[in-house]
């Protein structure tokens, strides 16, 4: 064996002994696992952690929240509202993972929707549900559907990015943060 190889040979092993022995120094240490499943604040690990703000580190602007339509005139602006991805149709049960996500539904302004929507509306209510109108063209036509599900939200929306997003093509659709149903 040359020199140069031995050379590696001793550094290389000194390495992982002082690996080793840094990782032997935190094996009595109690490993802390924290999950977040929405019942349980990770607030006290953030608190025992006693950050500080950087001195020098500049002050960051509060972010933006957007406006919602603060009146019917707002919103009369934003119609129609057309999604060219989503059409009223069949949707098959799936399952989705999405831990924390507000049931919602996609809806619009058409026979099957509005059948939908008084079949579920008690439901509807009860889980706290929003709903997204993806295609409805006036005021007129909001105001029918909002009618049949009192104390449901209904907001018109430009449904085709979160058609390519979960993979929908049909609606009116129930989503969860475990699924996808009609």
């Amino acid at each position: 064996m040359t020199k140069p190889h031995l050379a590696h040979l001793t550094l290389t092993g000194l390495l992982v002994l002082l690996t080793s022995l840094s990782l032997a120094s935190h094996a009595g240490e109690p490993l802390i696992v924290v999950e977040d499943r929405g019942g349980t604040s990770a607030l006290p690990y953030y608190e025992a952690l006693n950050l500080q703000p950087r001195a020098n580190a500049p002050a960051r602007p509060p972010i933006p929240t957007p406006k919602l339509p603060a009146t019917p005139a707002d919103e009369a602006a934003m119609l129609p509202v057309r999604s060219a991805k989503l059409t009223p149709g069949t949707v098959a049960r799936r399952v989705i993972e999405a831990p924390g996500l507000r049931p919602f539904v996609v809806i619009g302004d058409d026979d099957a929707s509005r059948a939908w929507l008084q079949r579920r509306a008690a439901a509807l209510r009860e889980r706290g549900a929003v709903g997204l109108v993806v295609n409805v063209e006036t005021m007129q036509g909001l105001a029918r559907l909002r009618a049949l599900v009192p104390g449901v939200p209904l907001a018109p929306v430009a449904g085709d990015d979160l058609a390519e997003r979960l993979g929908l093509r049909h609606y009116p659709a129930l989503i969860t943060a475990t699924g996808i149903e009609q």
